[in-house]
């Protein structure tokens, strides 16, 4: 994939405007699902932070160096947009969180976590999505970020905790008063 995703940027900086259709379409589906998730379940912010992405990267593209993998600068790009947008943003509400992610997943559990990890704060959540879902080590996080790795794993084991707490108390039984009589 690294080699077809040179290949096809190097088409693109050429002239091959379906180059960087090939490459786009390539991304775009995790920047997208990566984008939703750090904007908490939103959409509209999502679909904003992802065109932004792509605007970036496709001025930045000729200084891309290839010391690391596409896919990873890409990522940075994007949480610098995502970083961006939710300071344009107004905080989700709870309703906010609440509604956000009930279309696009069908499952209950699925979308128990999904708002658990929307309801994380942006640094916590960040952490999570990166190391958890995308797979990134502690030091590439640490590097996209901006922060140490030892704050990235420490925001790791906060969020996590978070999320045991929030999916626990979504799936404790409730009691139900009996009437004596």
């Amino acid at each position: 994939m690294a080699d077809d995703d040179r290949r096809f940027v190097e088409a693109f900086l050429a002239g091959d405007e379906d180059a960087f259709r090939q490459v786009f379409r390539r991304h775009s589906p995790r920047l997208y699902a990566l984008a939703l998730r750090l904007t908490g379940g939103r959409a509209a912010d999502a679909e904003d932070v992802v065109q932004e992405c792509w605007v970036r990267a496709a001025r930045r593209l000729a200084g891309f160096e290839w010391r690391s993998q596409l896919s990873t600068w890409l990522t940075a790009i994007l949480i610098n947009c995502a970083r961006e947008q939710r300071r344009r943003s107004p905080p989700p509400t709870d309703a906010d969180v609440a509604t956000a992610w009930a279309p696009a997943h069908p499952r209950a559990q699925a979308i128990d976590l999904d708002r658990a990890i929307a309801a994380l704060p942006d640094g916590y959540r960040e952490v999570l999505v990166l190391h958890d879902v995308e797979g990134y080590t502690h030091a590439e996080i640490a590097t996209q970020l901006g922060v140490s790795a030892g704050t990235s794993k420490s925001q790791l084991f906060h969020a996590r905790r978070a999320v045991r707490a929030r999916l626990s108390s979504v799936s404790a039984p409730t009691e139900v008063g009996h009437d004596a009589g």
